[in-house]
């Protein structure tokens, strides 16, 4: 028997005198109404109540009991209409994870947007290479960019498809040449992300359908910027989401590798624990996280029919036709 109910239905009782009435208003039975005031006396170890068949008197320990009664029901009113309050005003901190690449390149910009419209409320970033622990970790929400989730006990919204694509510098395929077929990877030094490869095969959909083909290099790494940061240096060839090289492509940094070959896409998912009860600043965040995801060129590879010139020169004498992408249009 919940204890502040006890406490609620004694405080009518004293209020009004009478078990009767107390049943009436509270709409319970009378009977209902004695065990609750007997159940809080049990609790308390003293008697709140003088009992006739006329009348209810409170004890000395009633009195007591009242006083503090009444202060203890206002005061978790309070907390009640503060929480309340708070799943639905938009204020307070959103606690988000995500990769370290992805929140770095793309989820500290989303941040200060979001920050714009919702000032009152404050988004704490978690960038790790790990699961979507939300409990563990503190989390409210966490963006995840994988071929698979393993939780399936959390809410996973998806929220937009992240095409890769295979990169390396103008400088690297000057001194080691440009791949002409997927076989051609197996020569060179390419960059592998232990996490998503961990087995070293790079699965693609060629013009002739699935292919795949096993790769090694002298650098891999569970970070993707470490991976990247490498290709420009001119040191191999990497894997990476488009999002996340789009810049350096288009700057002729990079120069995209056997474009024709799209390597596997992962699914970007928004992860959250429940749908109920959810505060209003967390849905007003992944409300805001959608909207921006929707974002063409976020997440579309350009397929082009010609290189840039630029890179072209630089990455092979010969005219090829596959070299840096174009500017994305907006």
């Amino acid at each position: 028997m919940d204890r502040l109910r006890c406490m609620e239905v004694f405080i009518e009782v004293a209020r009004t005198g009478s078990f009767a009435a107390s049943a009436r208003n509270l709409g319970m039975s009378r009977a209902a109404v004695t065990k609750h005031v007997a159940r809080l006396e049990d609790l308390l170890g003293a008697r709140l109540l003088n009992r006739t068949t006329k009348q209810v008197g409170l004890t000395e320990a009633g009195l007591m009991a009242t006083a503090g009664g009444r202060q203890l029901l206002e005061r978790y009113d309070a907390i009640e209409a503060d929480v309340r309050d708070s799943t639905r005003t938009p204020r307070g901190v959103v606690r988000v994870g995500t990769p370290p690449a992805f929140g770095t390149y793309h989820m500290v910009p989303l941040v200060a947007a979001f920050a714009e419209r919702h000032p009152d409320i404050q988004v704490v970033l978690s960038l790790d290479t790990g699961d979507a622990n939300l409990v563990a970790q503190g989390l409210d929400l966490s963006v995840r960019i994988t071929l698979e989730l393993e939780d399936a006990s959390h809410v996973a919204q998806p929220l937009a498809k992240a095409p890769q694509l295979l990169v390396a510098a103008p400088e690297y395929l000057a001194r080691h040449g440009t791949p002409r077929a997927l076989a051609d990877l197996g020569t060179h030094n390419c960059l592998v992300h232990v996490i998503k490869s961990p087995t070293g095969i790079w699965r693609f959909t060629g013009p002739q359908g699935p292919a795949s083909v096993r790769v090694r290099g002298t650098i891999a790494s569970n970070f993707g910027d470490a991976l990247m940061h490498a290709a420009l240096r001119g040191y191999g060839i990497s894997m990476h989401p488009y999002y996340m090289v789009s810049q350096s492509l288009d700057e002729g940094r990079l120069v995209a590798v056997l474009p024709e070959y799209a390597p596997e896409a992962h699914d970007v998912h928004v992860i959250y624990s429940s749908r109920q009860n959810l505060p209003e600043r967390v849905r007003r965040f992944i409300a805001f996280l959608r909207e921006w995801a929707r974002t063409p060129p976020l997440w579309s590879v350009p397929r082009p029919a010609t290189a840039a010139p630029r890179a072209r020169r630089q990455a092979d004498p010969a005219p090829t036709g596959r070299g840096a992408l174009p500017r994305p249009k907006p």
